[in-house]
């Protein structure tokens, strides 16, 4: 018995690693395509700046091309890897539960891209001019180019996955891990927790830190709002199963 059972784990230790290299495969391809085009996406970025950005070393540029690409390939790799995901976990689903999370699939994949526009589009221009305005022409305005992209992708990157959070959370009450009434139990310490992470993702200035907790805050209740629905859905399916025997 125990012979099967270390036969079972090493076929899923294999298969694990099958998913990962195949991921990984998938990583370094659009790694290399958004690398052949890295100039054109860092032209999109700065092409409003109403400052020149500046260089300080020989490698600066490289390091910024490289971590945009780096980017650009975990966007793109996302709905990839999460496929691999389900492929994995596929064999210990029933049928139910794995059209439930083939259909999560895309909305992970939208809802990561969902993120990264709103705080590049809505946030990011809003921390940077708030930010600006503390000088008051006082200080010539001059920035390096890592270290204005390094600023851009803390205040982008984690919304990625952040707005993912209702998704994640539709899932799991979809599977009955969790349920809407003990996300609204523990909703003063998921505050403090969002509070807290809000603070570590944003530069050390109040506003930035009001304008992601705010935004957070309300993911959460969506979140809520959201597996109320489901639960409600999976209830009244358990319902008319019981009925109809």
């Amino acid at each position: 018995m125990s012979e099967k059972q270390n036969m079972s784990a090493i076929q899923h230790l294999e298969e694990l690693r099958r998913r990962i290299i195949i991921t990984l495969a998938f990583f370094i391809v659009f790694l290399l395509v958004a690398f052949l085009y890295v100039q054109d996406i860092y032209h999109f970025l700065v092409r409003d700046l109403p400052f020149k950005l500046a260089l300080l070393g020989p490698t600066d540029i490289l390091v910024v091309y490289l971590t945009i690409a780096t980017v650009m390939a975990i966007a793109a790799t996302l709905p990839f890897a999460a496929s691999q995901l389900w492929l994995f976990v596929k064999p210990a689903l029933t049928q139910k539960e794995r059209q439930i999370a083939l259909a999560y699939i895309p909305a992970l994949f939208l809802l990561f891209l969902g993120g990264m526009s709103f705080g590049y589009f809505i946030l990011f221009p809003l921390v940077l001019k708030f930010l600006m305005s503390l000088s008051d022409e006082m200080f010539a305005t001059f920035f390096t180019t890592e270290k204005y992209f390094r600023f851009l992708l803390h205040i982008t990157l984690p919304f990625g996955f952040l707005f993912e959070m209702p998704t994640v959370v539709m899932f799991l009450t979809s599977l009955g891990l969790i349920n809407p009434h003990r996300l609204q139990k523990v909703r003063k310490y998921a505050y403090f927790l969002l509070i807290i992470v809000s603070i570590v993702i944003t530069p050390p200035d109040f506003l930035s830190d009001v304008l992601v907790t705010i935004p957070l805050l309300l993911l959460y209740e969506v979140s809520i709002t959201l597996s109320k629905i489901v639960y409600r859905k999976k209830f009244q399916v358990k319902e008319n199963t019981s009925h109809s025997f």
